[in-house]
């Protein structure tokens, strides 16, 4: 049997900025973009460059206790992790676009890993794994 993630939801306050933030900013790709007029919505999914399954959904808050999640989904924690081939090539396009990065680079075990801030305030990992990481990914996904 063969499952993956391919859709994670992440709950924004308007459609057109987190647009705006995700692909003007972190240049991911817009897939995605269609009315829900049953439910005065947008089916809007994004997805980093080069992507293969999982993507965000950007989902409008809709009502106060999904407006009260906005930027705080995981309570503080690190929510989402942005895996790339390059990682001072994205940290510093995304400094030169005034992405805040809450934590600097640093090198760990797994690959070399900064924290920045999203426009709600959610806080991603930009990672860069080490070899020796993806090598044992690929080893427990077999």
């Amino acid at each position: 049997m063969k499952q993956s993630l391919g859709l994670v939801s992440l709950v924004v306050r308007d459609y057109d900025e987190a647009i705006a933030f995700f692909v003007g900013t972190l240049g991911f790709r817009l897939v995605e973009d269609m009315p829900v007029p049953e439910q005065s919505k947008r089916w809007v999914v994004v997805s980093p460059p080069g992507a293969a399954e999982c993507q965000l959904l950007l989902a409008r808050a809709s009502t106060p206790e999904q407006e009260s999640r906005i930027g705080g989904q995981t309570g503080g924690r690190v929510f989402l992790f942005l895996y790339t081939d390059d990682f001072w090539r994205d940290y510093e396009a995304y400094r030169s676009r005034d992405v805040v990065f809450v934590r600097e680079p640093k090198q760990e075990p797994y690959g070399t890993v900064a924290v920045f801030r999203d426009l709600y305030g959610n806080l991603w990992d930009l990672v860069q794994p080490s070899a020796s990481h993806l090598a044992e990914r690929a080893g427990a996904a077999k």
